[in-house]
């Protein structure tokens, strides 16, 4: 009876490391301060994260979330990195940008007219509620 119990205790646990393995790792990362260097470092996170990842055969899907002054990091005619964001939506399909949407409706309102983003840019309705959302979903969570 014992071996018997063994053999599916060893069964249930090959299958749950099976079926963890083939999850694919979730990374939020959070920008929230108008600094081209917390932003560049955003991106090299990405851009590490992601080259670890291929180089270890898994997948990982990762999101930045941009609310407040770091929102400028997608504003198209402000975003110091924004031509390092085109080139890398190029290279990885598995990195995705949420902008607040609160966020940009202050910026139209203080412009007085429309605040252009990124084409890359989502917007989503809050950034704070978007990454509570990917951590409920089981996003690690970074901040630079």
């Amino acid at each position: 009876m014992r071996k018997l119990f063994a053999m599916i205790f060893t069964a249930l646990a090959l299958t749950t490391a099976a079926a963890h393995a083939a999850e694919p790792h979730r990374l939020a990362i959070h920008v929230d301060e108008n600094d081209p260097k917390v932003m560049n470092m955003a991106l090299n996170n990405v851009k590490n994260v992601a080259a670890y990842y291929k180089e270890k055969g898994e997948e990982v899907i990762i999101e930045v979330v941009a609310y407040g002054p770091g929102l400028n990091m997608f504003v198209a005619d402000k975003s110091p990195v924004k031509d390092r964001i085109s080139s890398m939506s190029l290279e990885l399909d598995n990195v995705s940008f949420s902008a607040c949407g609160n966020t940009h409706e202050a910026m139209k309102k203080a412009a007085g007219g429309d605040v252009p983003l990124i084409s890359e840019a989502k917007l989503v309705p809050s950034g704070v509620v978007r990454l509570m959302e990917l951590q409920e979903e089981g996003y690690s969570y970074v901040r630079p």
